[in-house]
């Protein structure tokens, strides 16, 4: 497997990111040399864990505004970069990339990282990813928060404004990362901030993954991904640990998936979900400190 590697100094000069770079090793999935994949390990040790994922096409840049205010209350606060993202390997070829080795690739980091008893927090495919994690390995996760996110198995409409991303995607000659991001918040982003989104991408060869994201999102019944994601689903249907949703108010991609969380899982039905109010897709950037408290309050109640 071919991959390539962001150089180092890409990330130099991050407005407020300055964490120090974590690395692990995971099986490529073809027998060829293990992957890299970078994290972020806040906080006290011994403290209770949470798991962050991002979706796409960001990087764990986007938890930098909650990793203060989660470590300032006393948890142990893991950020991963999947594979293709941020300071992770990204293999070169799109055909490399699919759902399942994205699960198996961050499922073999969790498990390098050894931690336990998590609070699992995933938004956009870090929930696609986590989830499916979270259900094939339950005893380590102590609860979950579903941000802007959902597992789908094909069965359902995919809904008309995902399916115009997913065409944008692949029609647009230009992929432009940063832009994305900044277009799906509510707040206007600083071009520091957008060039930190860019950093992960020095040209377009690092981007393979990210232009495969949307065509591995499962939309018919019979996708490679759907048998999988329903058995995760059956997990789900039992799951009575604490389950909480917090999507935001202005997201026309999930909206609504919140609802089929808390009508399923047994962890989620009788609780008081927040919505994150005045927020886009990507609710870390537009109302990072308010998920935070959420995430921080939840772990410490339940």
């Amino acid at each position: 497997m071919d991959r390539l590697r962001t150089p180092d100094e890409r990330f130099d000069t991050l407005p407020g990111y300055p964490f120090p770079p974590k690395y692990t090793e995971v099986p490529s999935g073809d027998g060829d040399e293990p992957l890299r994949v970078h994290y972020i390990d806040e906080g006290p040790s011994g403290g209770p864990a949470v798991l962050l994922l991002h979706g796409e096409p960001s990087w764990s840049y986007l938890y930098r505004r909650m990793v203060p205010v989660l470590v300032h209350a006393g948890l142990r606060t893991i950020a991963i970069d999947l594979v293709g993202f941020g300071r992770s390997d990204k293999p070169a070829h799109r055909g490399d990339y699919t759902y399942q080795r994205h699960v198996d690739w961050i499922r073999a980091a969790v498990e390098a990282i050894g931690a336990r008893d998590l609070t699992f927090v995933g938004q956009d495919w870090g929930g696609l990813i986590g989830l499916r994690i979270v259900a094939e390995d339950p005893d380590r996760f102590a609860r979950v928060v579903a941000a802007n996110t959902f597992l789908p198995t094909g069965d359902r409409h995919p809904g008309d404004a995902f399916l115009a991303w997913q065409r944008y995607s692949q029609e647009t000659p230009e992929f432009d990362v940063g832009g994305i991001v900044n277009g799906g918040c509510l707040t206007a982003l600083s071009q520091a901030v957008i060039d930190a989104y860019d950093a992960p991408f020095p040209d377009d060869r690092y981007k393979e993954g990210a232009r495969q994201f949307p065509m591995l999102v499962p939309t018919s019944p019979d996708d490679p991904a759907a048998e999988a994601n329903r058995a995760a689903w059956k997990v789900f249907e039992r799951w009575d640990k604490p389950f909480l949703c917090a999507f935001s108010d202005s997201d026309p991609i999930t909206r609504g998936a919140e609802k089929v969380f808390q009508s399923v899982v047994p962890g989620a039905r009788g609780r008081e979900h927040p919505t994150i109010v005045g927020a886009g897709h990507f609710l870390q950037e537009d109302k990072g400190e308010d998920l935070a408290a959420v995430v921080a309050e939840f772990v410490r109640t339940t």
